[in-house]
């Protein structure tokens, strides 16, 4: 039986649930910036996390099956960034300072919190040849844009809100 186990750290997209803190966090940037939320409630900004493109992680998952013999591969960015440079980010992308929006409630703080997560794709470069492309600025403008887009389409009514 050919069996390839693919971890994937975690891999964001406009379509990322809206529970998800990188989601969470683009989706208020634009709502802040059209006027629809006022503020944005947040937990630890120091925790650091591996994220990467999801588009690019089914491509990473495609080749893993087309590999000659089935493997095992970690499938991330090699690199980290915090909760506060995705605030950065994304509220830069709307001319905002994230500073004057964002307050810390004790209520979003988890529990069993991981401060540090990162992953190791080299394997993954060096059997498959693939790495990441989308960097995270990159990455976070991009779900930035997509929320804004999604919201003025919602105000225009050219579609329905969820």
């Amino acid at each position: 039986m050919y069996a390839s186990n693919g971890i994937l750290f975690d891999h964001e997209s406009p379509r990322r649930g809206e529970s998800f803190v990188t989601r969470k966090i683009t989706r208020a940037a634009a709502h802040i910036k059209l006027g629809l939320q006022d503020k944005l409630f947040m937990c630890n900004l120091d925790a650091k996390r591996d994220w990467g493109y999801a588009k690019e992680y089914v491509e990473a998952m495609w080749l893993m099956l087309q590999q000659p013999e089935a493997d095992d591969y970690v499938i991330a960015t090699n690199e980290t960034h915090t909760i506060r440079e995705c605030l950065e980010v994304a509220f830069g992308r709307v001319g905002l300072d994230w500073q004057k929006y964002v307050e810390i409630d004790p209520r979003y703080y988890r529990p069993a919190e991981v401060e540090l997560l990162i992953g190791d794709a080299s394997k993954a470069k060096r059997k498959m040849g693939w790495e990441p492309k989308t960097k995270f600025k990159d990455l976070i403008e991009l779900m930035v844009d997509a929320d804004l887009k999604l919201l003025q389409d919602q105000l225009a009514g050219r579609i329905r809100p969820n």
